[in-house]
């Protein structure tokens, strides 16, 4: 079976990394390779004894563990490099077989390529399905281990989709929920970029809400939460110190809070930066977009 599966996993390109490919191989094809040849007569044994490591029936369960724990690896640094390729539906083809497993690494990359593959549609109906589907996954997750900070971000994320699909007033009742969510993945974790973006993001939201919207707020929390740009600016600057120019959007984001304290050197600087940047996503060409719009808008001002 297991020479089998490696072959399989061969096939469909998971073992593409030599390094990888080697350690299954010799995990799962070499056993299966030797066992039959093993001598029975006892003047073989000194030679032979070492396969007992494969055989034995005390040592199956851990061989097994072992054998599942690099098949696992193999699926996880695949799901990494498709991410890396934006190649979301691929991701979600290659970890489904395990969608009803424990693993919360399967599960929280899982969730993640789902909601990516919602950006990516049109239909608001299939976009609803590919959300709804990602946050019911990702709360599995977060019952299977809510101490792993990736649980944690892209239930915040899941969770304002979530709301969003269902209108303003949801929104805004999952405020606190969401940010509390970023908070413990910021905790867990201090050095993950794109949860500092988010966290600025969520205070640049809370300080940029409508009238309307802040009038919803109030009736749900006794005193709404309140945040500052200076808060956002401090969120985004972080992500920035943490990862340099990691995001467009983060760019973006430092000059649209630079422009609403009216720090226009700054503004325009950061502004650049995202009109600039190169576009391998769609949050790229989006960012490059929005921010060479207000560039024009500064400059005829």
């Amino acid at each position: 079976m297991w020479k089998y599966l490696f072959y399989r996993l061969q096939k469909y390109g998971i073992l593409y990394r030599p390094l990888l490919r080697k350690k299954l191989y010799y995990c799962l094809v070499v056993p299966s390779k030797m066992l039959p040849r093993v001598p029975m007569g006892a003047k073989w044994l000194p030679v032979f004894g070492f396969l007992n490591f494969f055989s034995s029936k005390t040592n199956k369960p851990e061989l097994d563990d072992a054998k599942s724990r690099l098949i696992t690896e193999a699926l996880l640094n695949e799901a990494d490099s498709l991410f890396d390729e934006n190649k979301f539906a691929e991701i979600y083809e290659l970890l489904l077989p395990s969608k009803d497993s424990n693993n919360v690494e399967v599960l929280w990359r899982l969730s993640r390529a789902l909601y990516k593959m919602s950006k990516q549609v049109e239909d608001k109906e299939q976009m609803q399905h590919l959300i709804f589907e990602a946050h019911d996954i990702i709360q599995r997750a977060l019952q299977c281990d809510a101490s792993h900070f990736a649980v944690h971000k892209w239930c915040s994320v899941l969770l304002d989709a979530r709301a969003a699909c269902e209108g303003v007033t949801e929104r805004i009742n999952q405020l606190v929920n969401v940010k509390n969510h970023m908070l413990k993945a910021i905790e867990l974790n201090p050095k993950d970029a794109t949860t500092l973006h988010m966290l600025g993001v969520w205070c640049f939201s809370i300080t940029d809400m409508p009238w309307y919207q802040r009038q919803i707020a109030r009736t749900f929390f006794a005193t709404p939460p309140t945040s500052t740009y200076e808060e956002a600016l401090q969120f985004f600057s972080k992500a920035e110190e943490v990862d340099p120019q990691f995001y467009s959007q983060n760019l973006l984001m430092l000059g649209k809070t630079y422009l609403r304290i009216n720090d226009l050197e700054n503004a325009r600087h950061y502004l650049y930066l995202a009109s600039t940047y190169p576009t391998h996503t769609d949050d790229d060409i989006k960012a490059k977009k929005e921010a060479s719009d207000i560039l024009k808008e500064i400059k005829t001002n």
